[in-house]
């Protein structure tokens, strides 16, 4: 028998009560004009095992604790994918569109106190669409939202990558907790 636990997706603030989930990232800023948690990559580095050249988030700018977060990827040339893809016209390849978003909703399942310090592995992808070319230069913000969380193991999210504003891909995301 399998349990759901739905989320509340509804874009309130986060109760006072919901900053202890910060506590392995001391260094989290909290910005007081506008209520938003913002991680440096040094903080998300204290989350996600990934390292160079595979961690694809500069910056949390947003981060509703069991709910959402927002990301960035500054988008370089530098990047060692580009020399393949493709030479003459670079083009972020969308798996890797799909790695940062999960990147992004790993800040949010790690930091879910029943799954504190976890490694999350992608369970499954769905209803993924890639909408635009994401190109050297450009930023992705990327918007993960927490769907469900399932047997205390499982959980399932929404996300969606943007550059100016456009989308440039979406669908959901499958997260499963490693043994």
């Amino acid at each position: 028998m399998s349990t759901v636990t739905k989320v509340n997706t509804v874009n309130t603030p986060a109760p006072a009560s919901a900053q202890h989930q910060l506590d392995d990232v001391d260094d989290a800023t909290t910005h007081e004009s506008d209520n938003k948690v913002v991680f440096t990559v040094e903080e998300i580095q204290k989350l996600l095992p990934h390292r160079y050249p595979f961690a694809l988030v500069d910056r949390i700018i947003e981060y509703v604790p069991g709910k959402s977060a927002v990301g960035i990827k500054n988008v370089t040339f530098n990047e060692p994918h580009f020399q393949g893809h493709f030479p003459g016209r670079p083009i972020m390849p969308g798996v890797l569109i799909v790695e940062a978003m999960a990147q992004v909703g790993g800040v949010v399942m790690t930091q879910l106190p029943e799954f504190e310090g976890g490694l999350f592995l992608f369970a499954g992808i769905d209803k993924v669409r890639f909408r635009r070319e994401v190109v050297p230069g450009d930023q992705l913000v990327m918007t993960l939202e927490l769907l469900w969380v399932k047997q205390r193991r499982f959980g399932k999210m929404q996300g969606r990558a943007e550059v100016d504003g456009q989308l440039a891909t979406e669908g959901e995301l499958m997260f499963s907790l490693a043994k």
